[in-house]
């Protein structure tokens, strides 16, 4: 695959009356052509503010970023104009011009680029039939739901057929069924069209649903990036595991403080294990979280288990979890 957006040594801070504030700290990270890339952190982590300067809206501190091989920092502002037109952006709050209708609005950056009118209404309808909404050409942004409005910002930033669509906390004002239709839309939008696709999140079920990659910003640091499969199944840092599993509350449920992390995969879920191991250790467990994601179209469980203070027990039901071929971690303060 060819590299789409090389992110290189980026820094960036804001001085403010009485201090410093260094919202990114030296990140590095590569997106691959027609990828789904997810951008994660919690508030304030710095993602909002890196996905800026993937275009330049924002200029870094420090470092860099290449897109296509063309580095950013050495344009001019008409160069960077230009290739905007390429690197298309859609928000939460839609950002929709209210005094214009659907149509008018998907046209407008058409009408910056220099089309004529006849040919951008023409453009401007082809859109509206990617994303749905042909019947609501004439509408304006106050007569559409949340989930219309972000088709017709969808349908906007596809106007000038970008190569990439950085989708800033795009779903974060949808409720959770339309947050799925947008998401699918993103995704036969990245199919049909080839188009690199970067999505800032806080939410961990998004990044679950479309993406194929993530990275994971904490505190302006890159605290850890991979396949979603991966960061998933075997989180490395402390940001991510907090993002997929741990809860802010300390349980104290039952005596023992010894709690594992299980990883089911794939076909590894037919079996009853967590029963089968009580019967065989003959020793009771909690379960302290249990769920599913849905990851590149393959079913994902997780269990966090909270193990009996006896430490031969705790062992046994390990070993009998390992011999199922289970991802088994151990988890530390999890309960307290």
């Amino acid at each position: 695959m060819e590299k789409m957006i090389e992110i290189k040594d980026l820094e960036k801070s804001f001085a403010g009356k009485e201090n410093t504030v260094e919202a990114l700290k030296g990140i590095n990270l590569t997106i691959m052509k027609g990828d789904i890339f997810g951008i994660i952190g919690m508030s304030g982590a710095g993602k909002s503010t890196l996905v800026r300067c993937l275009n330049f809206l924002e200029r870094p501190t420090k470092g860099t970023v290449v897109i296509e091989g063309r580095d950013l920092s050495t344009l001019n502002d008409a160069e960077l104009r230009g290739l905007r037109q390429e690197v298309a952006m859609i928000f939460q709050h839609f950002n929709l011009l209210m005094q214009r209708n659907v149509i008018d609005n998907i046209c407008f950056p058409l009408e910056i680029a220099g089309m004529k009118k006849k040919d951008a209404r023409e453009k401007a309808k082809q859109l509206l039939q990617t994303v749905g909404l042909e019947e609501k050409a004439k509408a304006y942004p106050t007569q559409l739901s949340g989930g219309q409005k972000q088709r017709v910002a969808i349908a906007r930033a596809l106007a000038t057929q970008p190569k990439i669509l950085l989708c800033d906390e795009a779903t974060s004002a949808l409720d959770p069924q339309t947050t799925k239709s947008i998401l699918k839309l993103l995704q036969e939008i990245n199919r049909e069209y080839g188009i690199t696709i970067v999505i800032i999140t806080h939410e961990m079920k998004v990044v679950e649903e479309i993406c194929s990659h993530v990275a994971i910003i904490d505190d302006g640091n890159l605290a850890e990036a991979g396949t979603v499969e991966d960061v998933f199944t075997r989180p490395q840092s402390q940001a991510a595991k907090k993002l997929f599993y741990q809860s802010e509350h300390k349980f104290s449920i039952m005596e023992g403080k010894r709690c594992i992390r299980i990883v089911f995969q794939e076909n590894s879920s037919f079996e009853p294990v967590i029963a089968n191991m009580v019967l065989e250790c003959k020793a009771p467990v909690n379960i302290l979280l249990a769920d599913t994601s849905d990851i590149g179209g393959i079913a994902h469980g997780q269990m966090i288990l909270q193990l009996p203070e006896d430490e031969l027990i705790a062992n046994r039901m390990i070993a009998f979890l390992q011999g199922r071929k289970l991802i088994v971690e151990e988890l530390k303060d999890y309960v307290g």
